[in-house]
C-alpha cells in the first residue's frame, strides 16, 4: 500500500490532539460526550485509525479550549504574511 505524503502530519495531529484533550483534563469519554460522538471515535483518531476533517479538527480545538493556530504552528505551517 503506498503511504500518503501527508502520514507524518496526520501522526502529529493525532499526538497533539491526544495532548490537548489530556491537557484540557479531559478523558476520551468526556470528550466524546461533549462531542456527541462514542468514545471509539476518540480512540481511532488519536490512534491513526481514523482520519479527521477540518470541520471535526475545529470542533475537538473548542471543546478542549485551545486555539487551532496553534496546532497548525507545530504542524509547521507559517501564514504569517496573511
Amino acid at each position: 500500500m503506498k503511504k500518503s505524503v501527508w502520514q507524518e502530519n496526520y501522526k502529529i495531529i493525532s499526538a497533539e490532539l491526544k495532548a490537548m484533550r489530556i491537557e484540557a483534563g479531559l478523558s476520551q469519554v468526556s470528550l466524546s460526550e461533549r462531542l456527541e460522538r462514542p468514545q471509539s471515535y476518540v480512540s481511532k483518531y488519536e490512534n491513526g485509525d481514523r482520519y479527521l476533517d477540518f470541520i471535526e479538527v475545529l470542533a475537538i480545538c473548542s471543546v478542549c479550549g485551545t486555539s487551532p493556530s496553534q496546532l497548525i504552528k507545530k504542524l509547521g505551517f507559517d501564514f504569517k504574511d496573511l
